[in-house]
């Protein structure tokens, strides 16, 4: 194909290392550009229940997918002996733990774990042993990239001391049922210790970042497949000379 003074002359190697990583770049900003748009979907949807009216928790088991990020409030005794402990937990600049203290709900045999907040060290963590009221917000703990256990009961050697908590973790070591989520509880609540929760919400930059780099590379490598590509009618005439 003939271009003014060049011509478009298709080749293997081009294609093969421009052409081809460039279609492979553009479907890559586009899954970004997907997960931005599940990211800010799922913003709106914690932002709603975030609003939402106060849940009574009680009993019955709850449903994780529609409770996450929901305003509860549940009504119960609060039980030392199954208190524990995540370590390294950072609060202005100086390293303590995260108290998570079982709330036995009231009428029921079922327990459900409250993050009371921030302290400085364990002995600090004292446990009230009147009927509470605890308000908070549902979070699902989960696991941290790395993990060297290796099953549920590993949590059984940790004793008051854990670094890190999941549901499942927790549960191998008692015999009660629990609820499936925990409560970050409020910071106007009695009973707790610093309750700074962030409240940030998902978001797409990141996604919207990664999207435009996979565009610019695709860009930059369907340039330099035409450029490659064109030969002018010079070189075309030593070719065939």
């Amino acid at each position: 194909m003939a271009l003014g003074k060049f011509h478009f002359r298709l080749r293997v190697a081009p294609v093969f290392f421009l052409l081809l990583p460039a279609c492979v770049c553009v479907a890559l900003g586009l899954w970004q550009l997907d997960r931005a748009e599940q990211k800010r979907q799922l913003a709106a949807e914690l932002s709603s229940r975030a609003q939402a009216s106060v849940l009574e928790v009680g009993d019955n088991l709850v449903d994780v997918t529609n409770i996450y990020h929901r305003k509860v409030q549940v009504r119960g005794y609060f039980e030392e002996a199954g208190q524990v402990f995540i370590e390294n937990r950072r609060y202005n600049d100086k390293i303590g733990f995260y108290a998570i203290t079982p709330l036995h709900i009231i009428g029921s045999e079922r327990r459900i774990l409250v993050n009371r907040g921030w302290v400085a060290t364990m002995d600090s963590a004292s446990v009230p042993v009147e009927l509470v009221t605890v308000s908070g917000v549902v979070e699902v703990p989960s696991p941290p990239a790395l993990v060297l256990h290796g099953s549920d009961d590993a949590a059984k050697a940790w004793g008051k001391r854990w670094p890190y908590l999941t549901l499942p973790l927790y549960q191998a070591t008692t015999s009660y049922p629990l609820q499936s989520v925990i409560v970050l509880q409020d910071s106007a609540d009695p009973h707790g210790f610093v309750r700074n929760w962030p409240h940030d919400l998902p978001s797409d930059v990141t996604h919207i970042g990664y999207a435009i780099q996979w565009f610019a590379f695709a860009l930059i490598a369907l340039v330099l497949f035409v450029r490659s590509s064109l030969v002018n009618h010079v070189e075309l005439a030593d070719e065939r000379s």
